[in-house]
């Protein structure tokens, strides 16, 4: 990667770009169970549900949009609090140029700054490239669903991957929401990461 890459927090403005690098993969793959693209306006608005609380990064190239990633929370219950789901899409012309090490490696750091000890991939099965993907940061499968979904006419494997970024404290501190967070110490992690992006 160079110099031309720069990894941001996304704004809701950024939903029009966002949403077709999701497009085709709503569209034309099973990667995500949704079977329509949403409105660019309920895009937005489940952008603001996540900003919220979780970190949402873009990576531009030349100004451009063509990746980005976000976490969520993993269950609803309390007691999970201290846990969130990753997700990343990237354009397929940059799927093999770092982007997603990138991403994930700045939404990691973010979450571990929040307080959020496990985090999850949750990936159709089989999908051998996010596999891969997340086994070189380390995630390791946790379970299988079987024939947990259906699209495109047939019923579809779920994989969830998981990976600890930080110790379990006998008394954990409730997690931050990102704007909790000291602005000042958001902005280094992302300038660390975009120095190496350089590199």
């Amino acid at each position: 990667m160079t110099a031309e890459y720069f990894i941001r927090p996304a704004v809701t403005g950024d939903a029009e770009q966002i949403l077709e690098i999701y497009r085709p993969f709503v569209e034309k793959t099973v990667i995500t169970f949704e079977y329509e693209t949403p409105s660019v306006q309920a895009f937005r608005e489940r952008m603001l549900g996540i900003l919220s609380f979780y970190p949402y990064l873009v990576c531009e190239h030349k100004g451009r949009i063509v990746g980005y990633a976000y976490a969520s929370r993993h269950r609803e219950r309390a007691a999970y609090q201290w846990n969130a789901e990753l997700s990343i899409y990237v354009c397929p012309e940059e799927q093999h140029s770092g982007i997603g090490i990138a991403l994930y490696g700045a939404l990691i750091e973010l979450l571990r700054m929040q307080g959020i000890v496990n985090v999850y991939g949750v990936i159709t099965h089989p999908n051998e490239k996010s596999e891969r993907f997340h086994q070189k940061l380390g995630f390791e499968v946790c379970g299988i669903s079987h024939r947990t979904g259906w699209k495109f006419d047939r019923w579809i494997d779920v994989c969830e991957m998981e990976l600890r970024i930080a110790p379990q404290q006998e008394k954990p501190q409730p997690v931050k929401a990102l704007n909790q967070l000291d602005s000042q110490h958001v902005a280094a992690v992302l300038s660390r990461i975009n120095q190496k992006i350089k590199n």
